[in-house]
């Protein structure tokens, strides 16, 4: 198995942060200017469950996580586990979602090529509602 290069985690890292900014503010361009023109990505439930392709689609799927959460969500990073293409990061979020208290837990996979992510998974479990 191949060496994982240091520029792997260290963009992973920066998309990550853009990423969990998106989350808190809505702010997503930042981490979309970091996708690669034939970004795919999978999410496990709703009107994007599977997987989709381009940037343009992954637009409209943070603008949906935007209209979910309009407070935003806080995360907290409990894990990140690499090789030499892909990081993991798993978190807890909180916050409100269409209004309701929210609480997750969730691994995200940022399959990096270059200086962008090509490719995202999401996996996600449940914490119930916050009190």
């Amino acid at each position: 198995m191949a060496e994982m290069q240091p520029e792997t985690m260290e963009v992973a890292q920066r998309a990550f942060k853009q990423f969990t900014h998106g989350l808190a503010t809505g702010a997503w361009q930042p981490f979309v200017d970091m996708l690669t023109d034939d970004f795919t990505f999978w999410f496990p439930m709703g009107k994007f469950h599977g997987l989709n392709v381009g940037k343009e689609r992954a637009s409209e799927f943070f603008e949906y996580v935007s209209e979910a959460f309009h407070g935003g969500l806080s995360v907290t990073l409990d894990r990140v586990t690499s090789n030499d293409t892909t990081v993991v990061f798993e978190f807890r979020d909180e916050g409100l979602m269409w209004g309701e208290p929210y609480k997750n837990r969730v691994a995200v996979s940022f399959d990096v090529r270059g200086d962008k992510i090509c490719a995202y998974r999401e996996y996600f479990g449940s914490d119930g509602k916050s009190n």
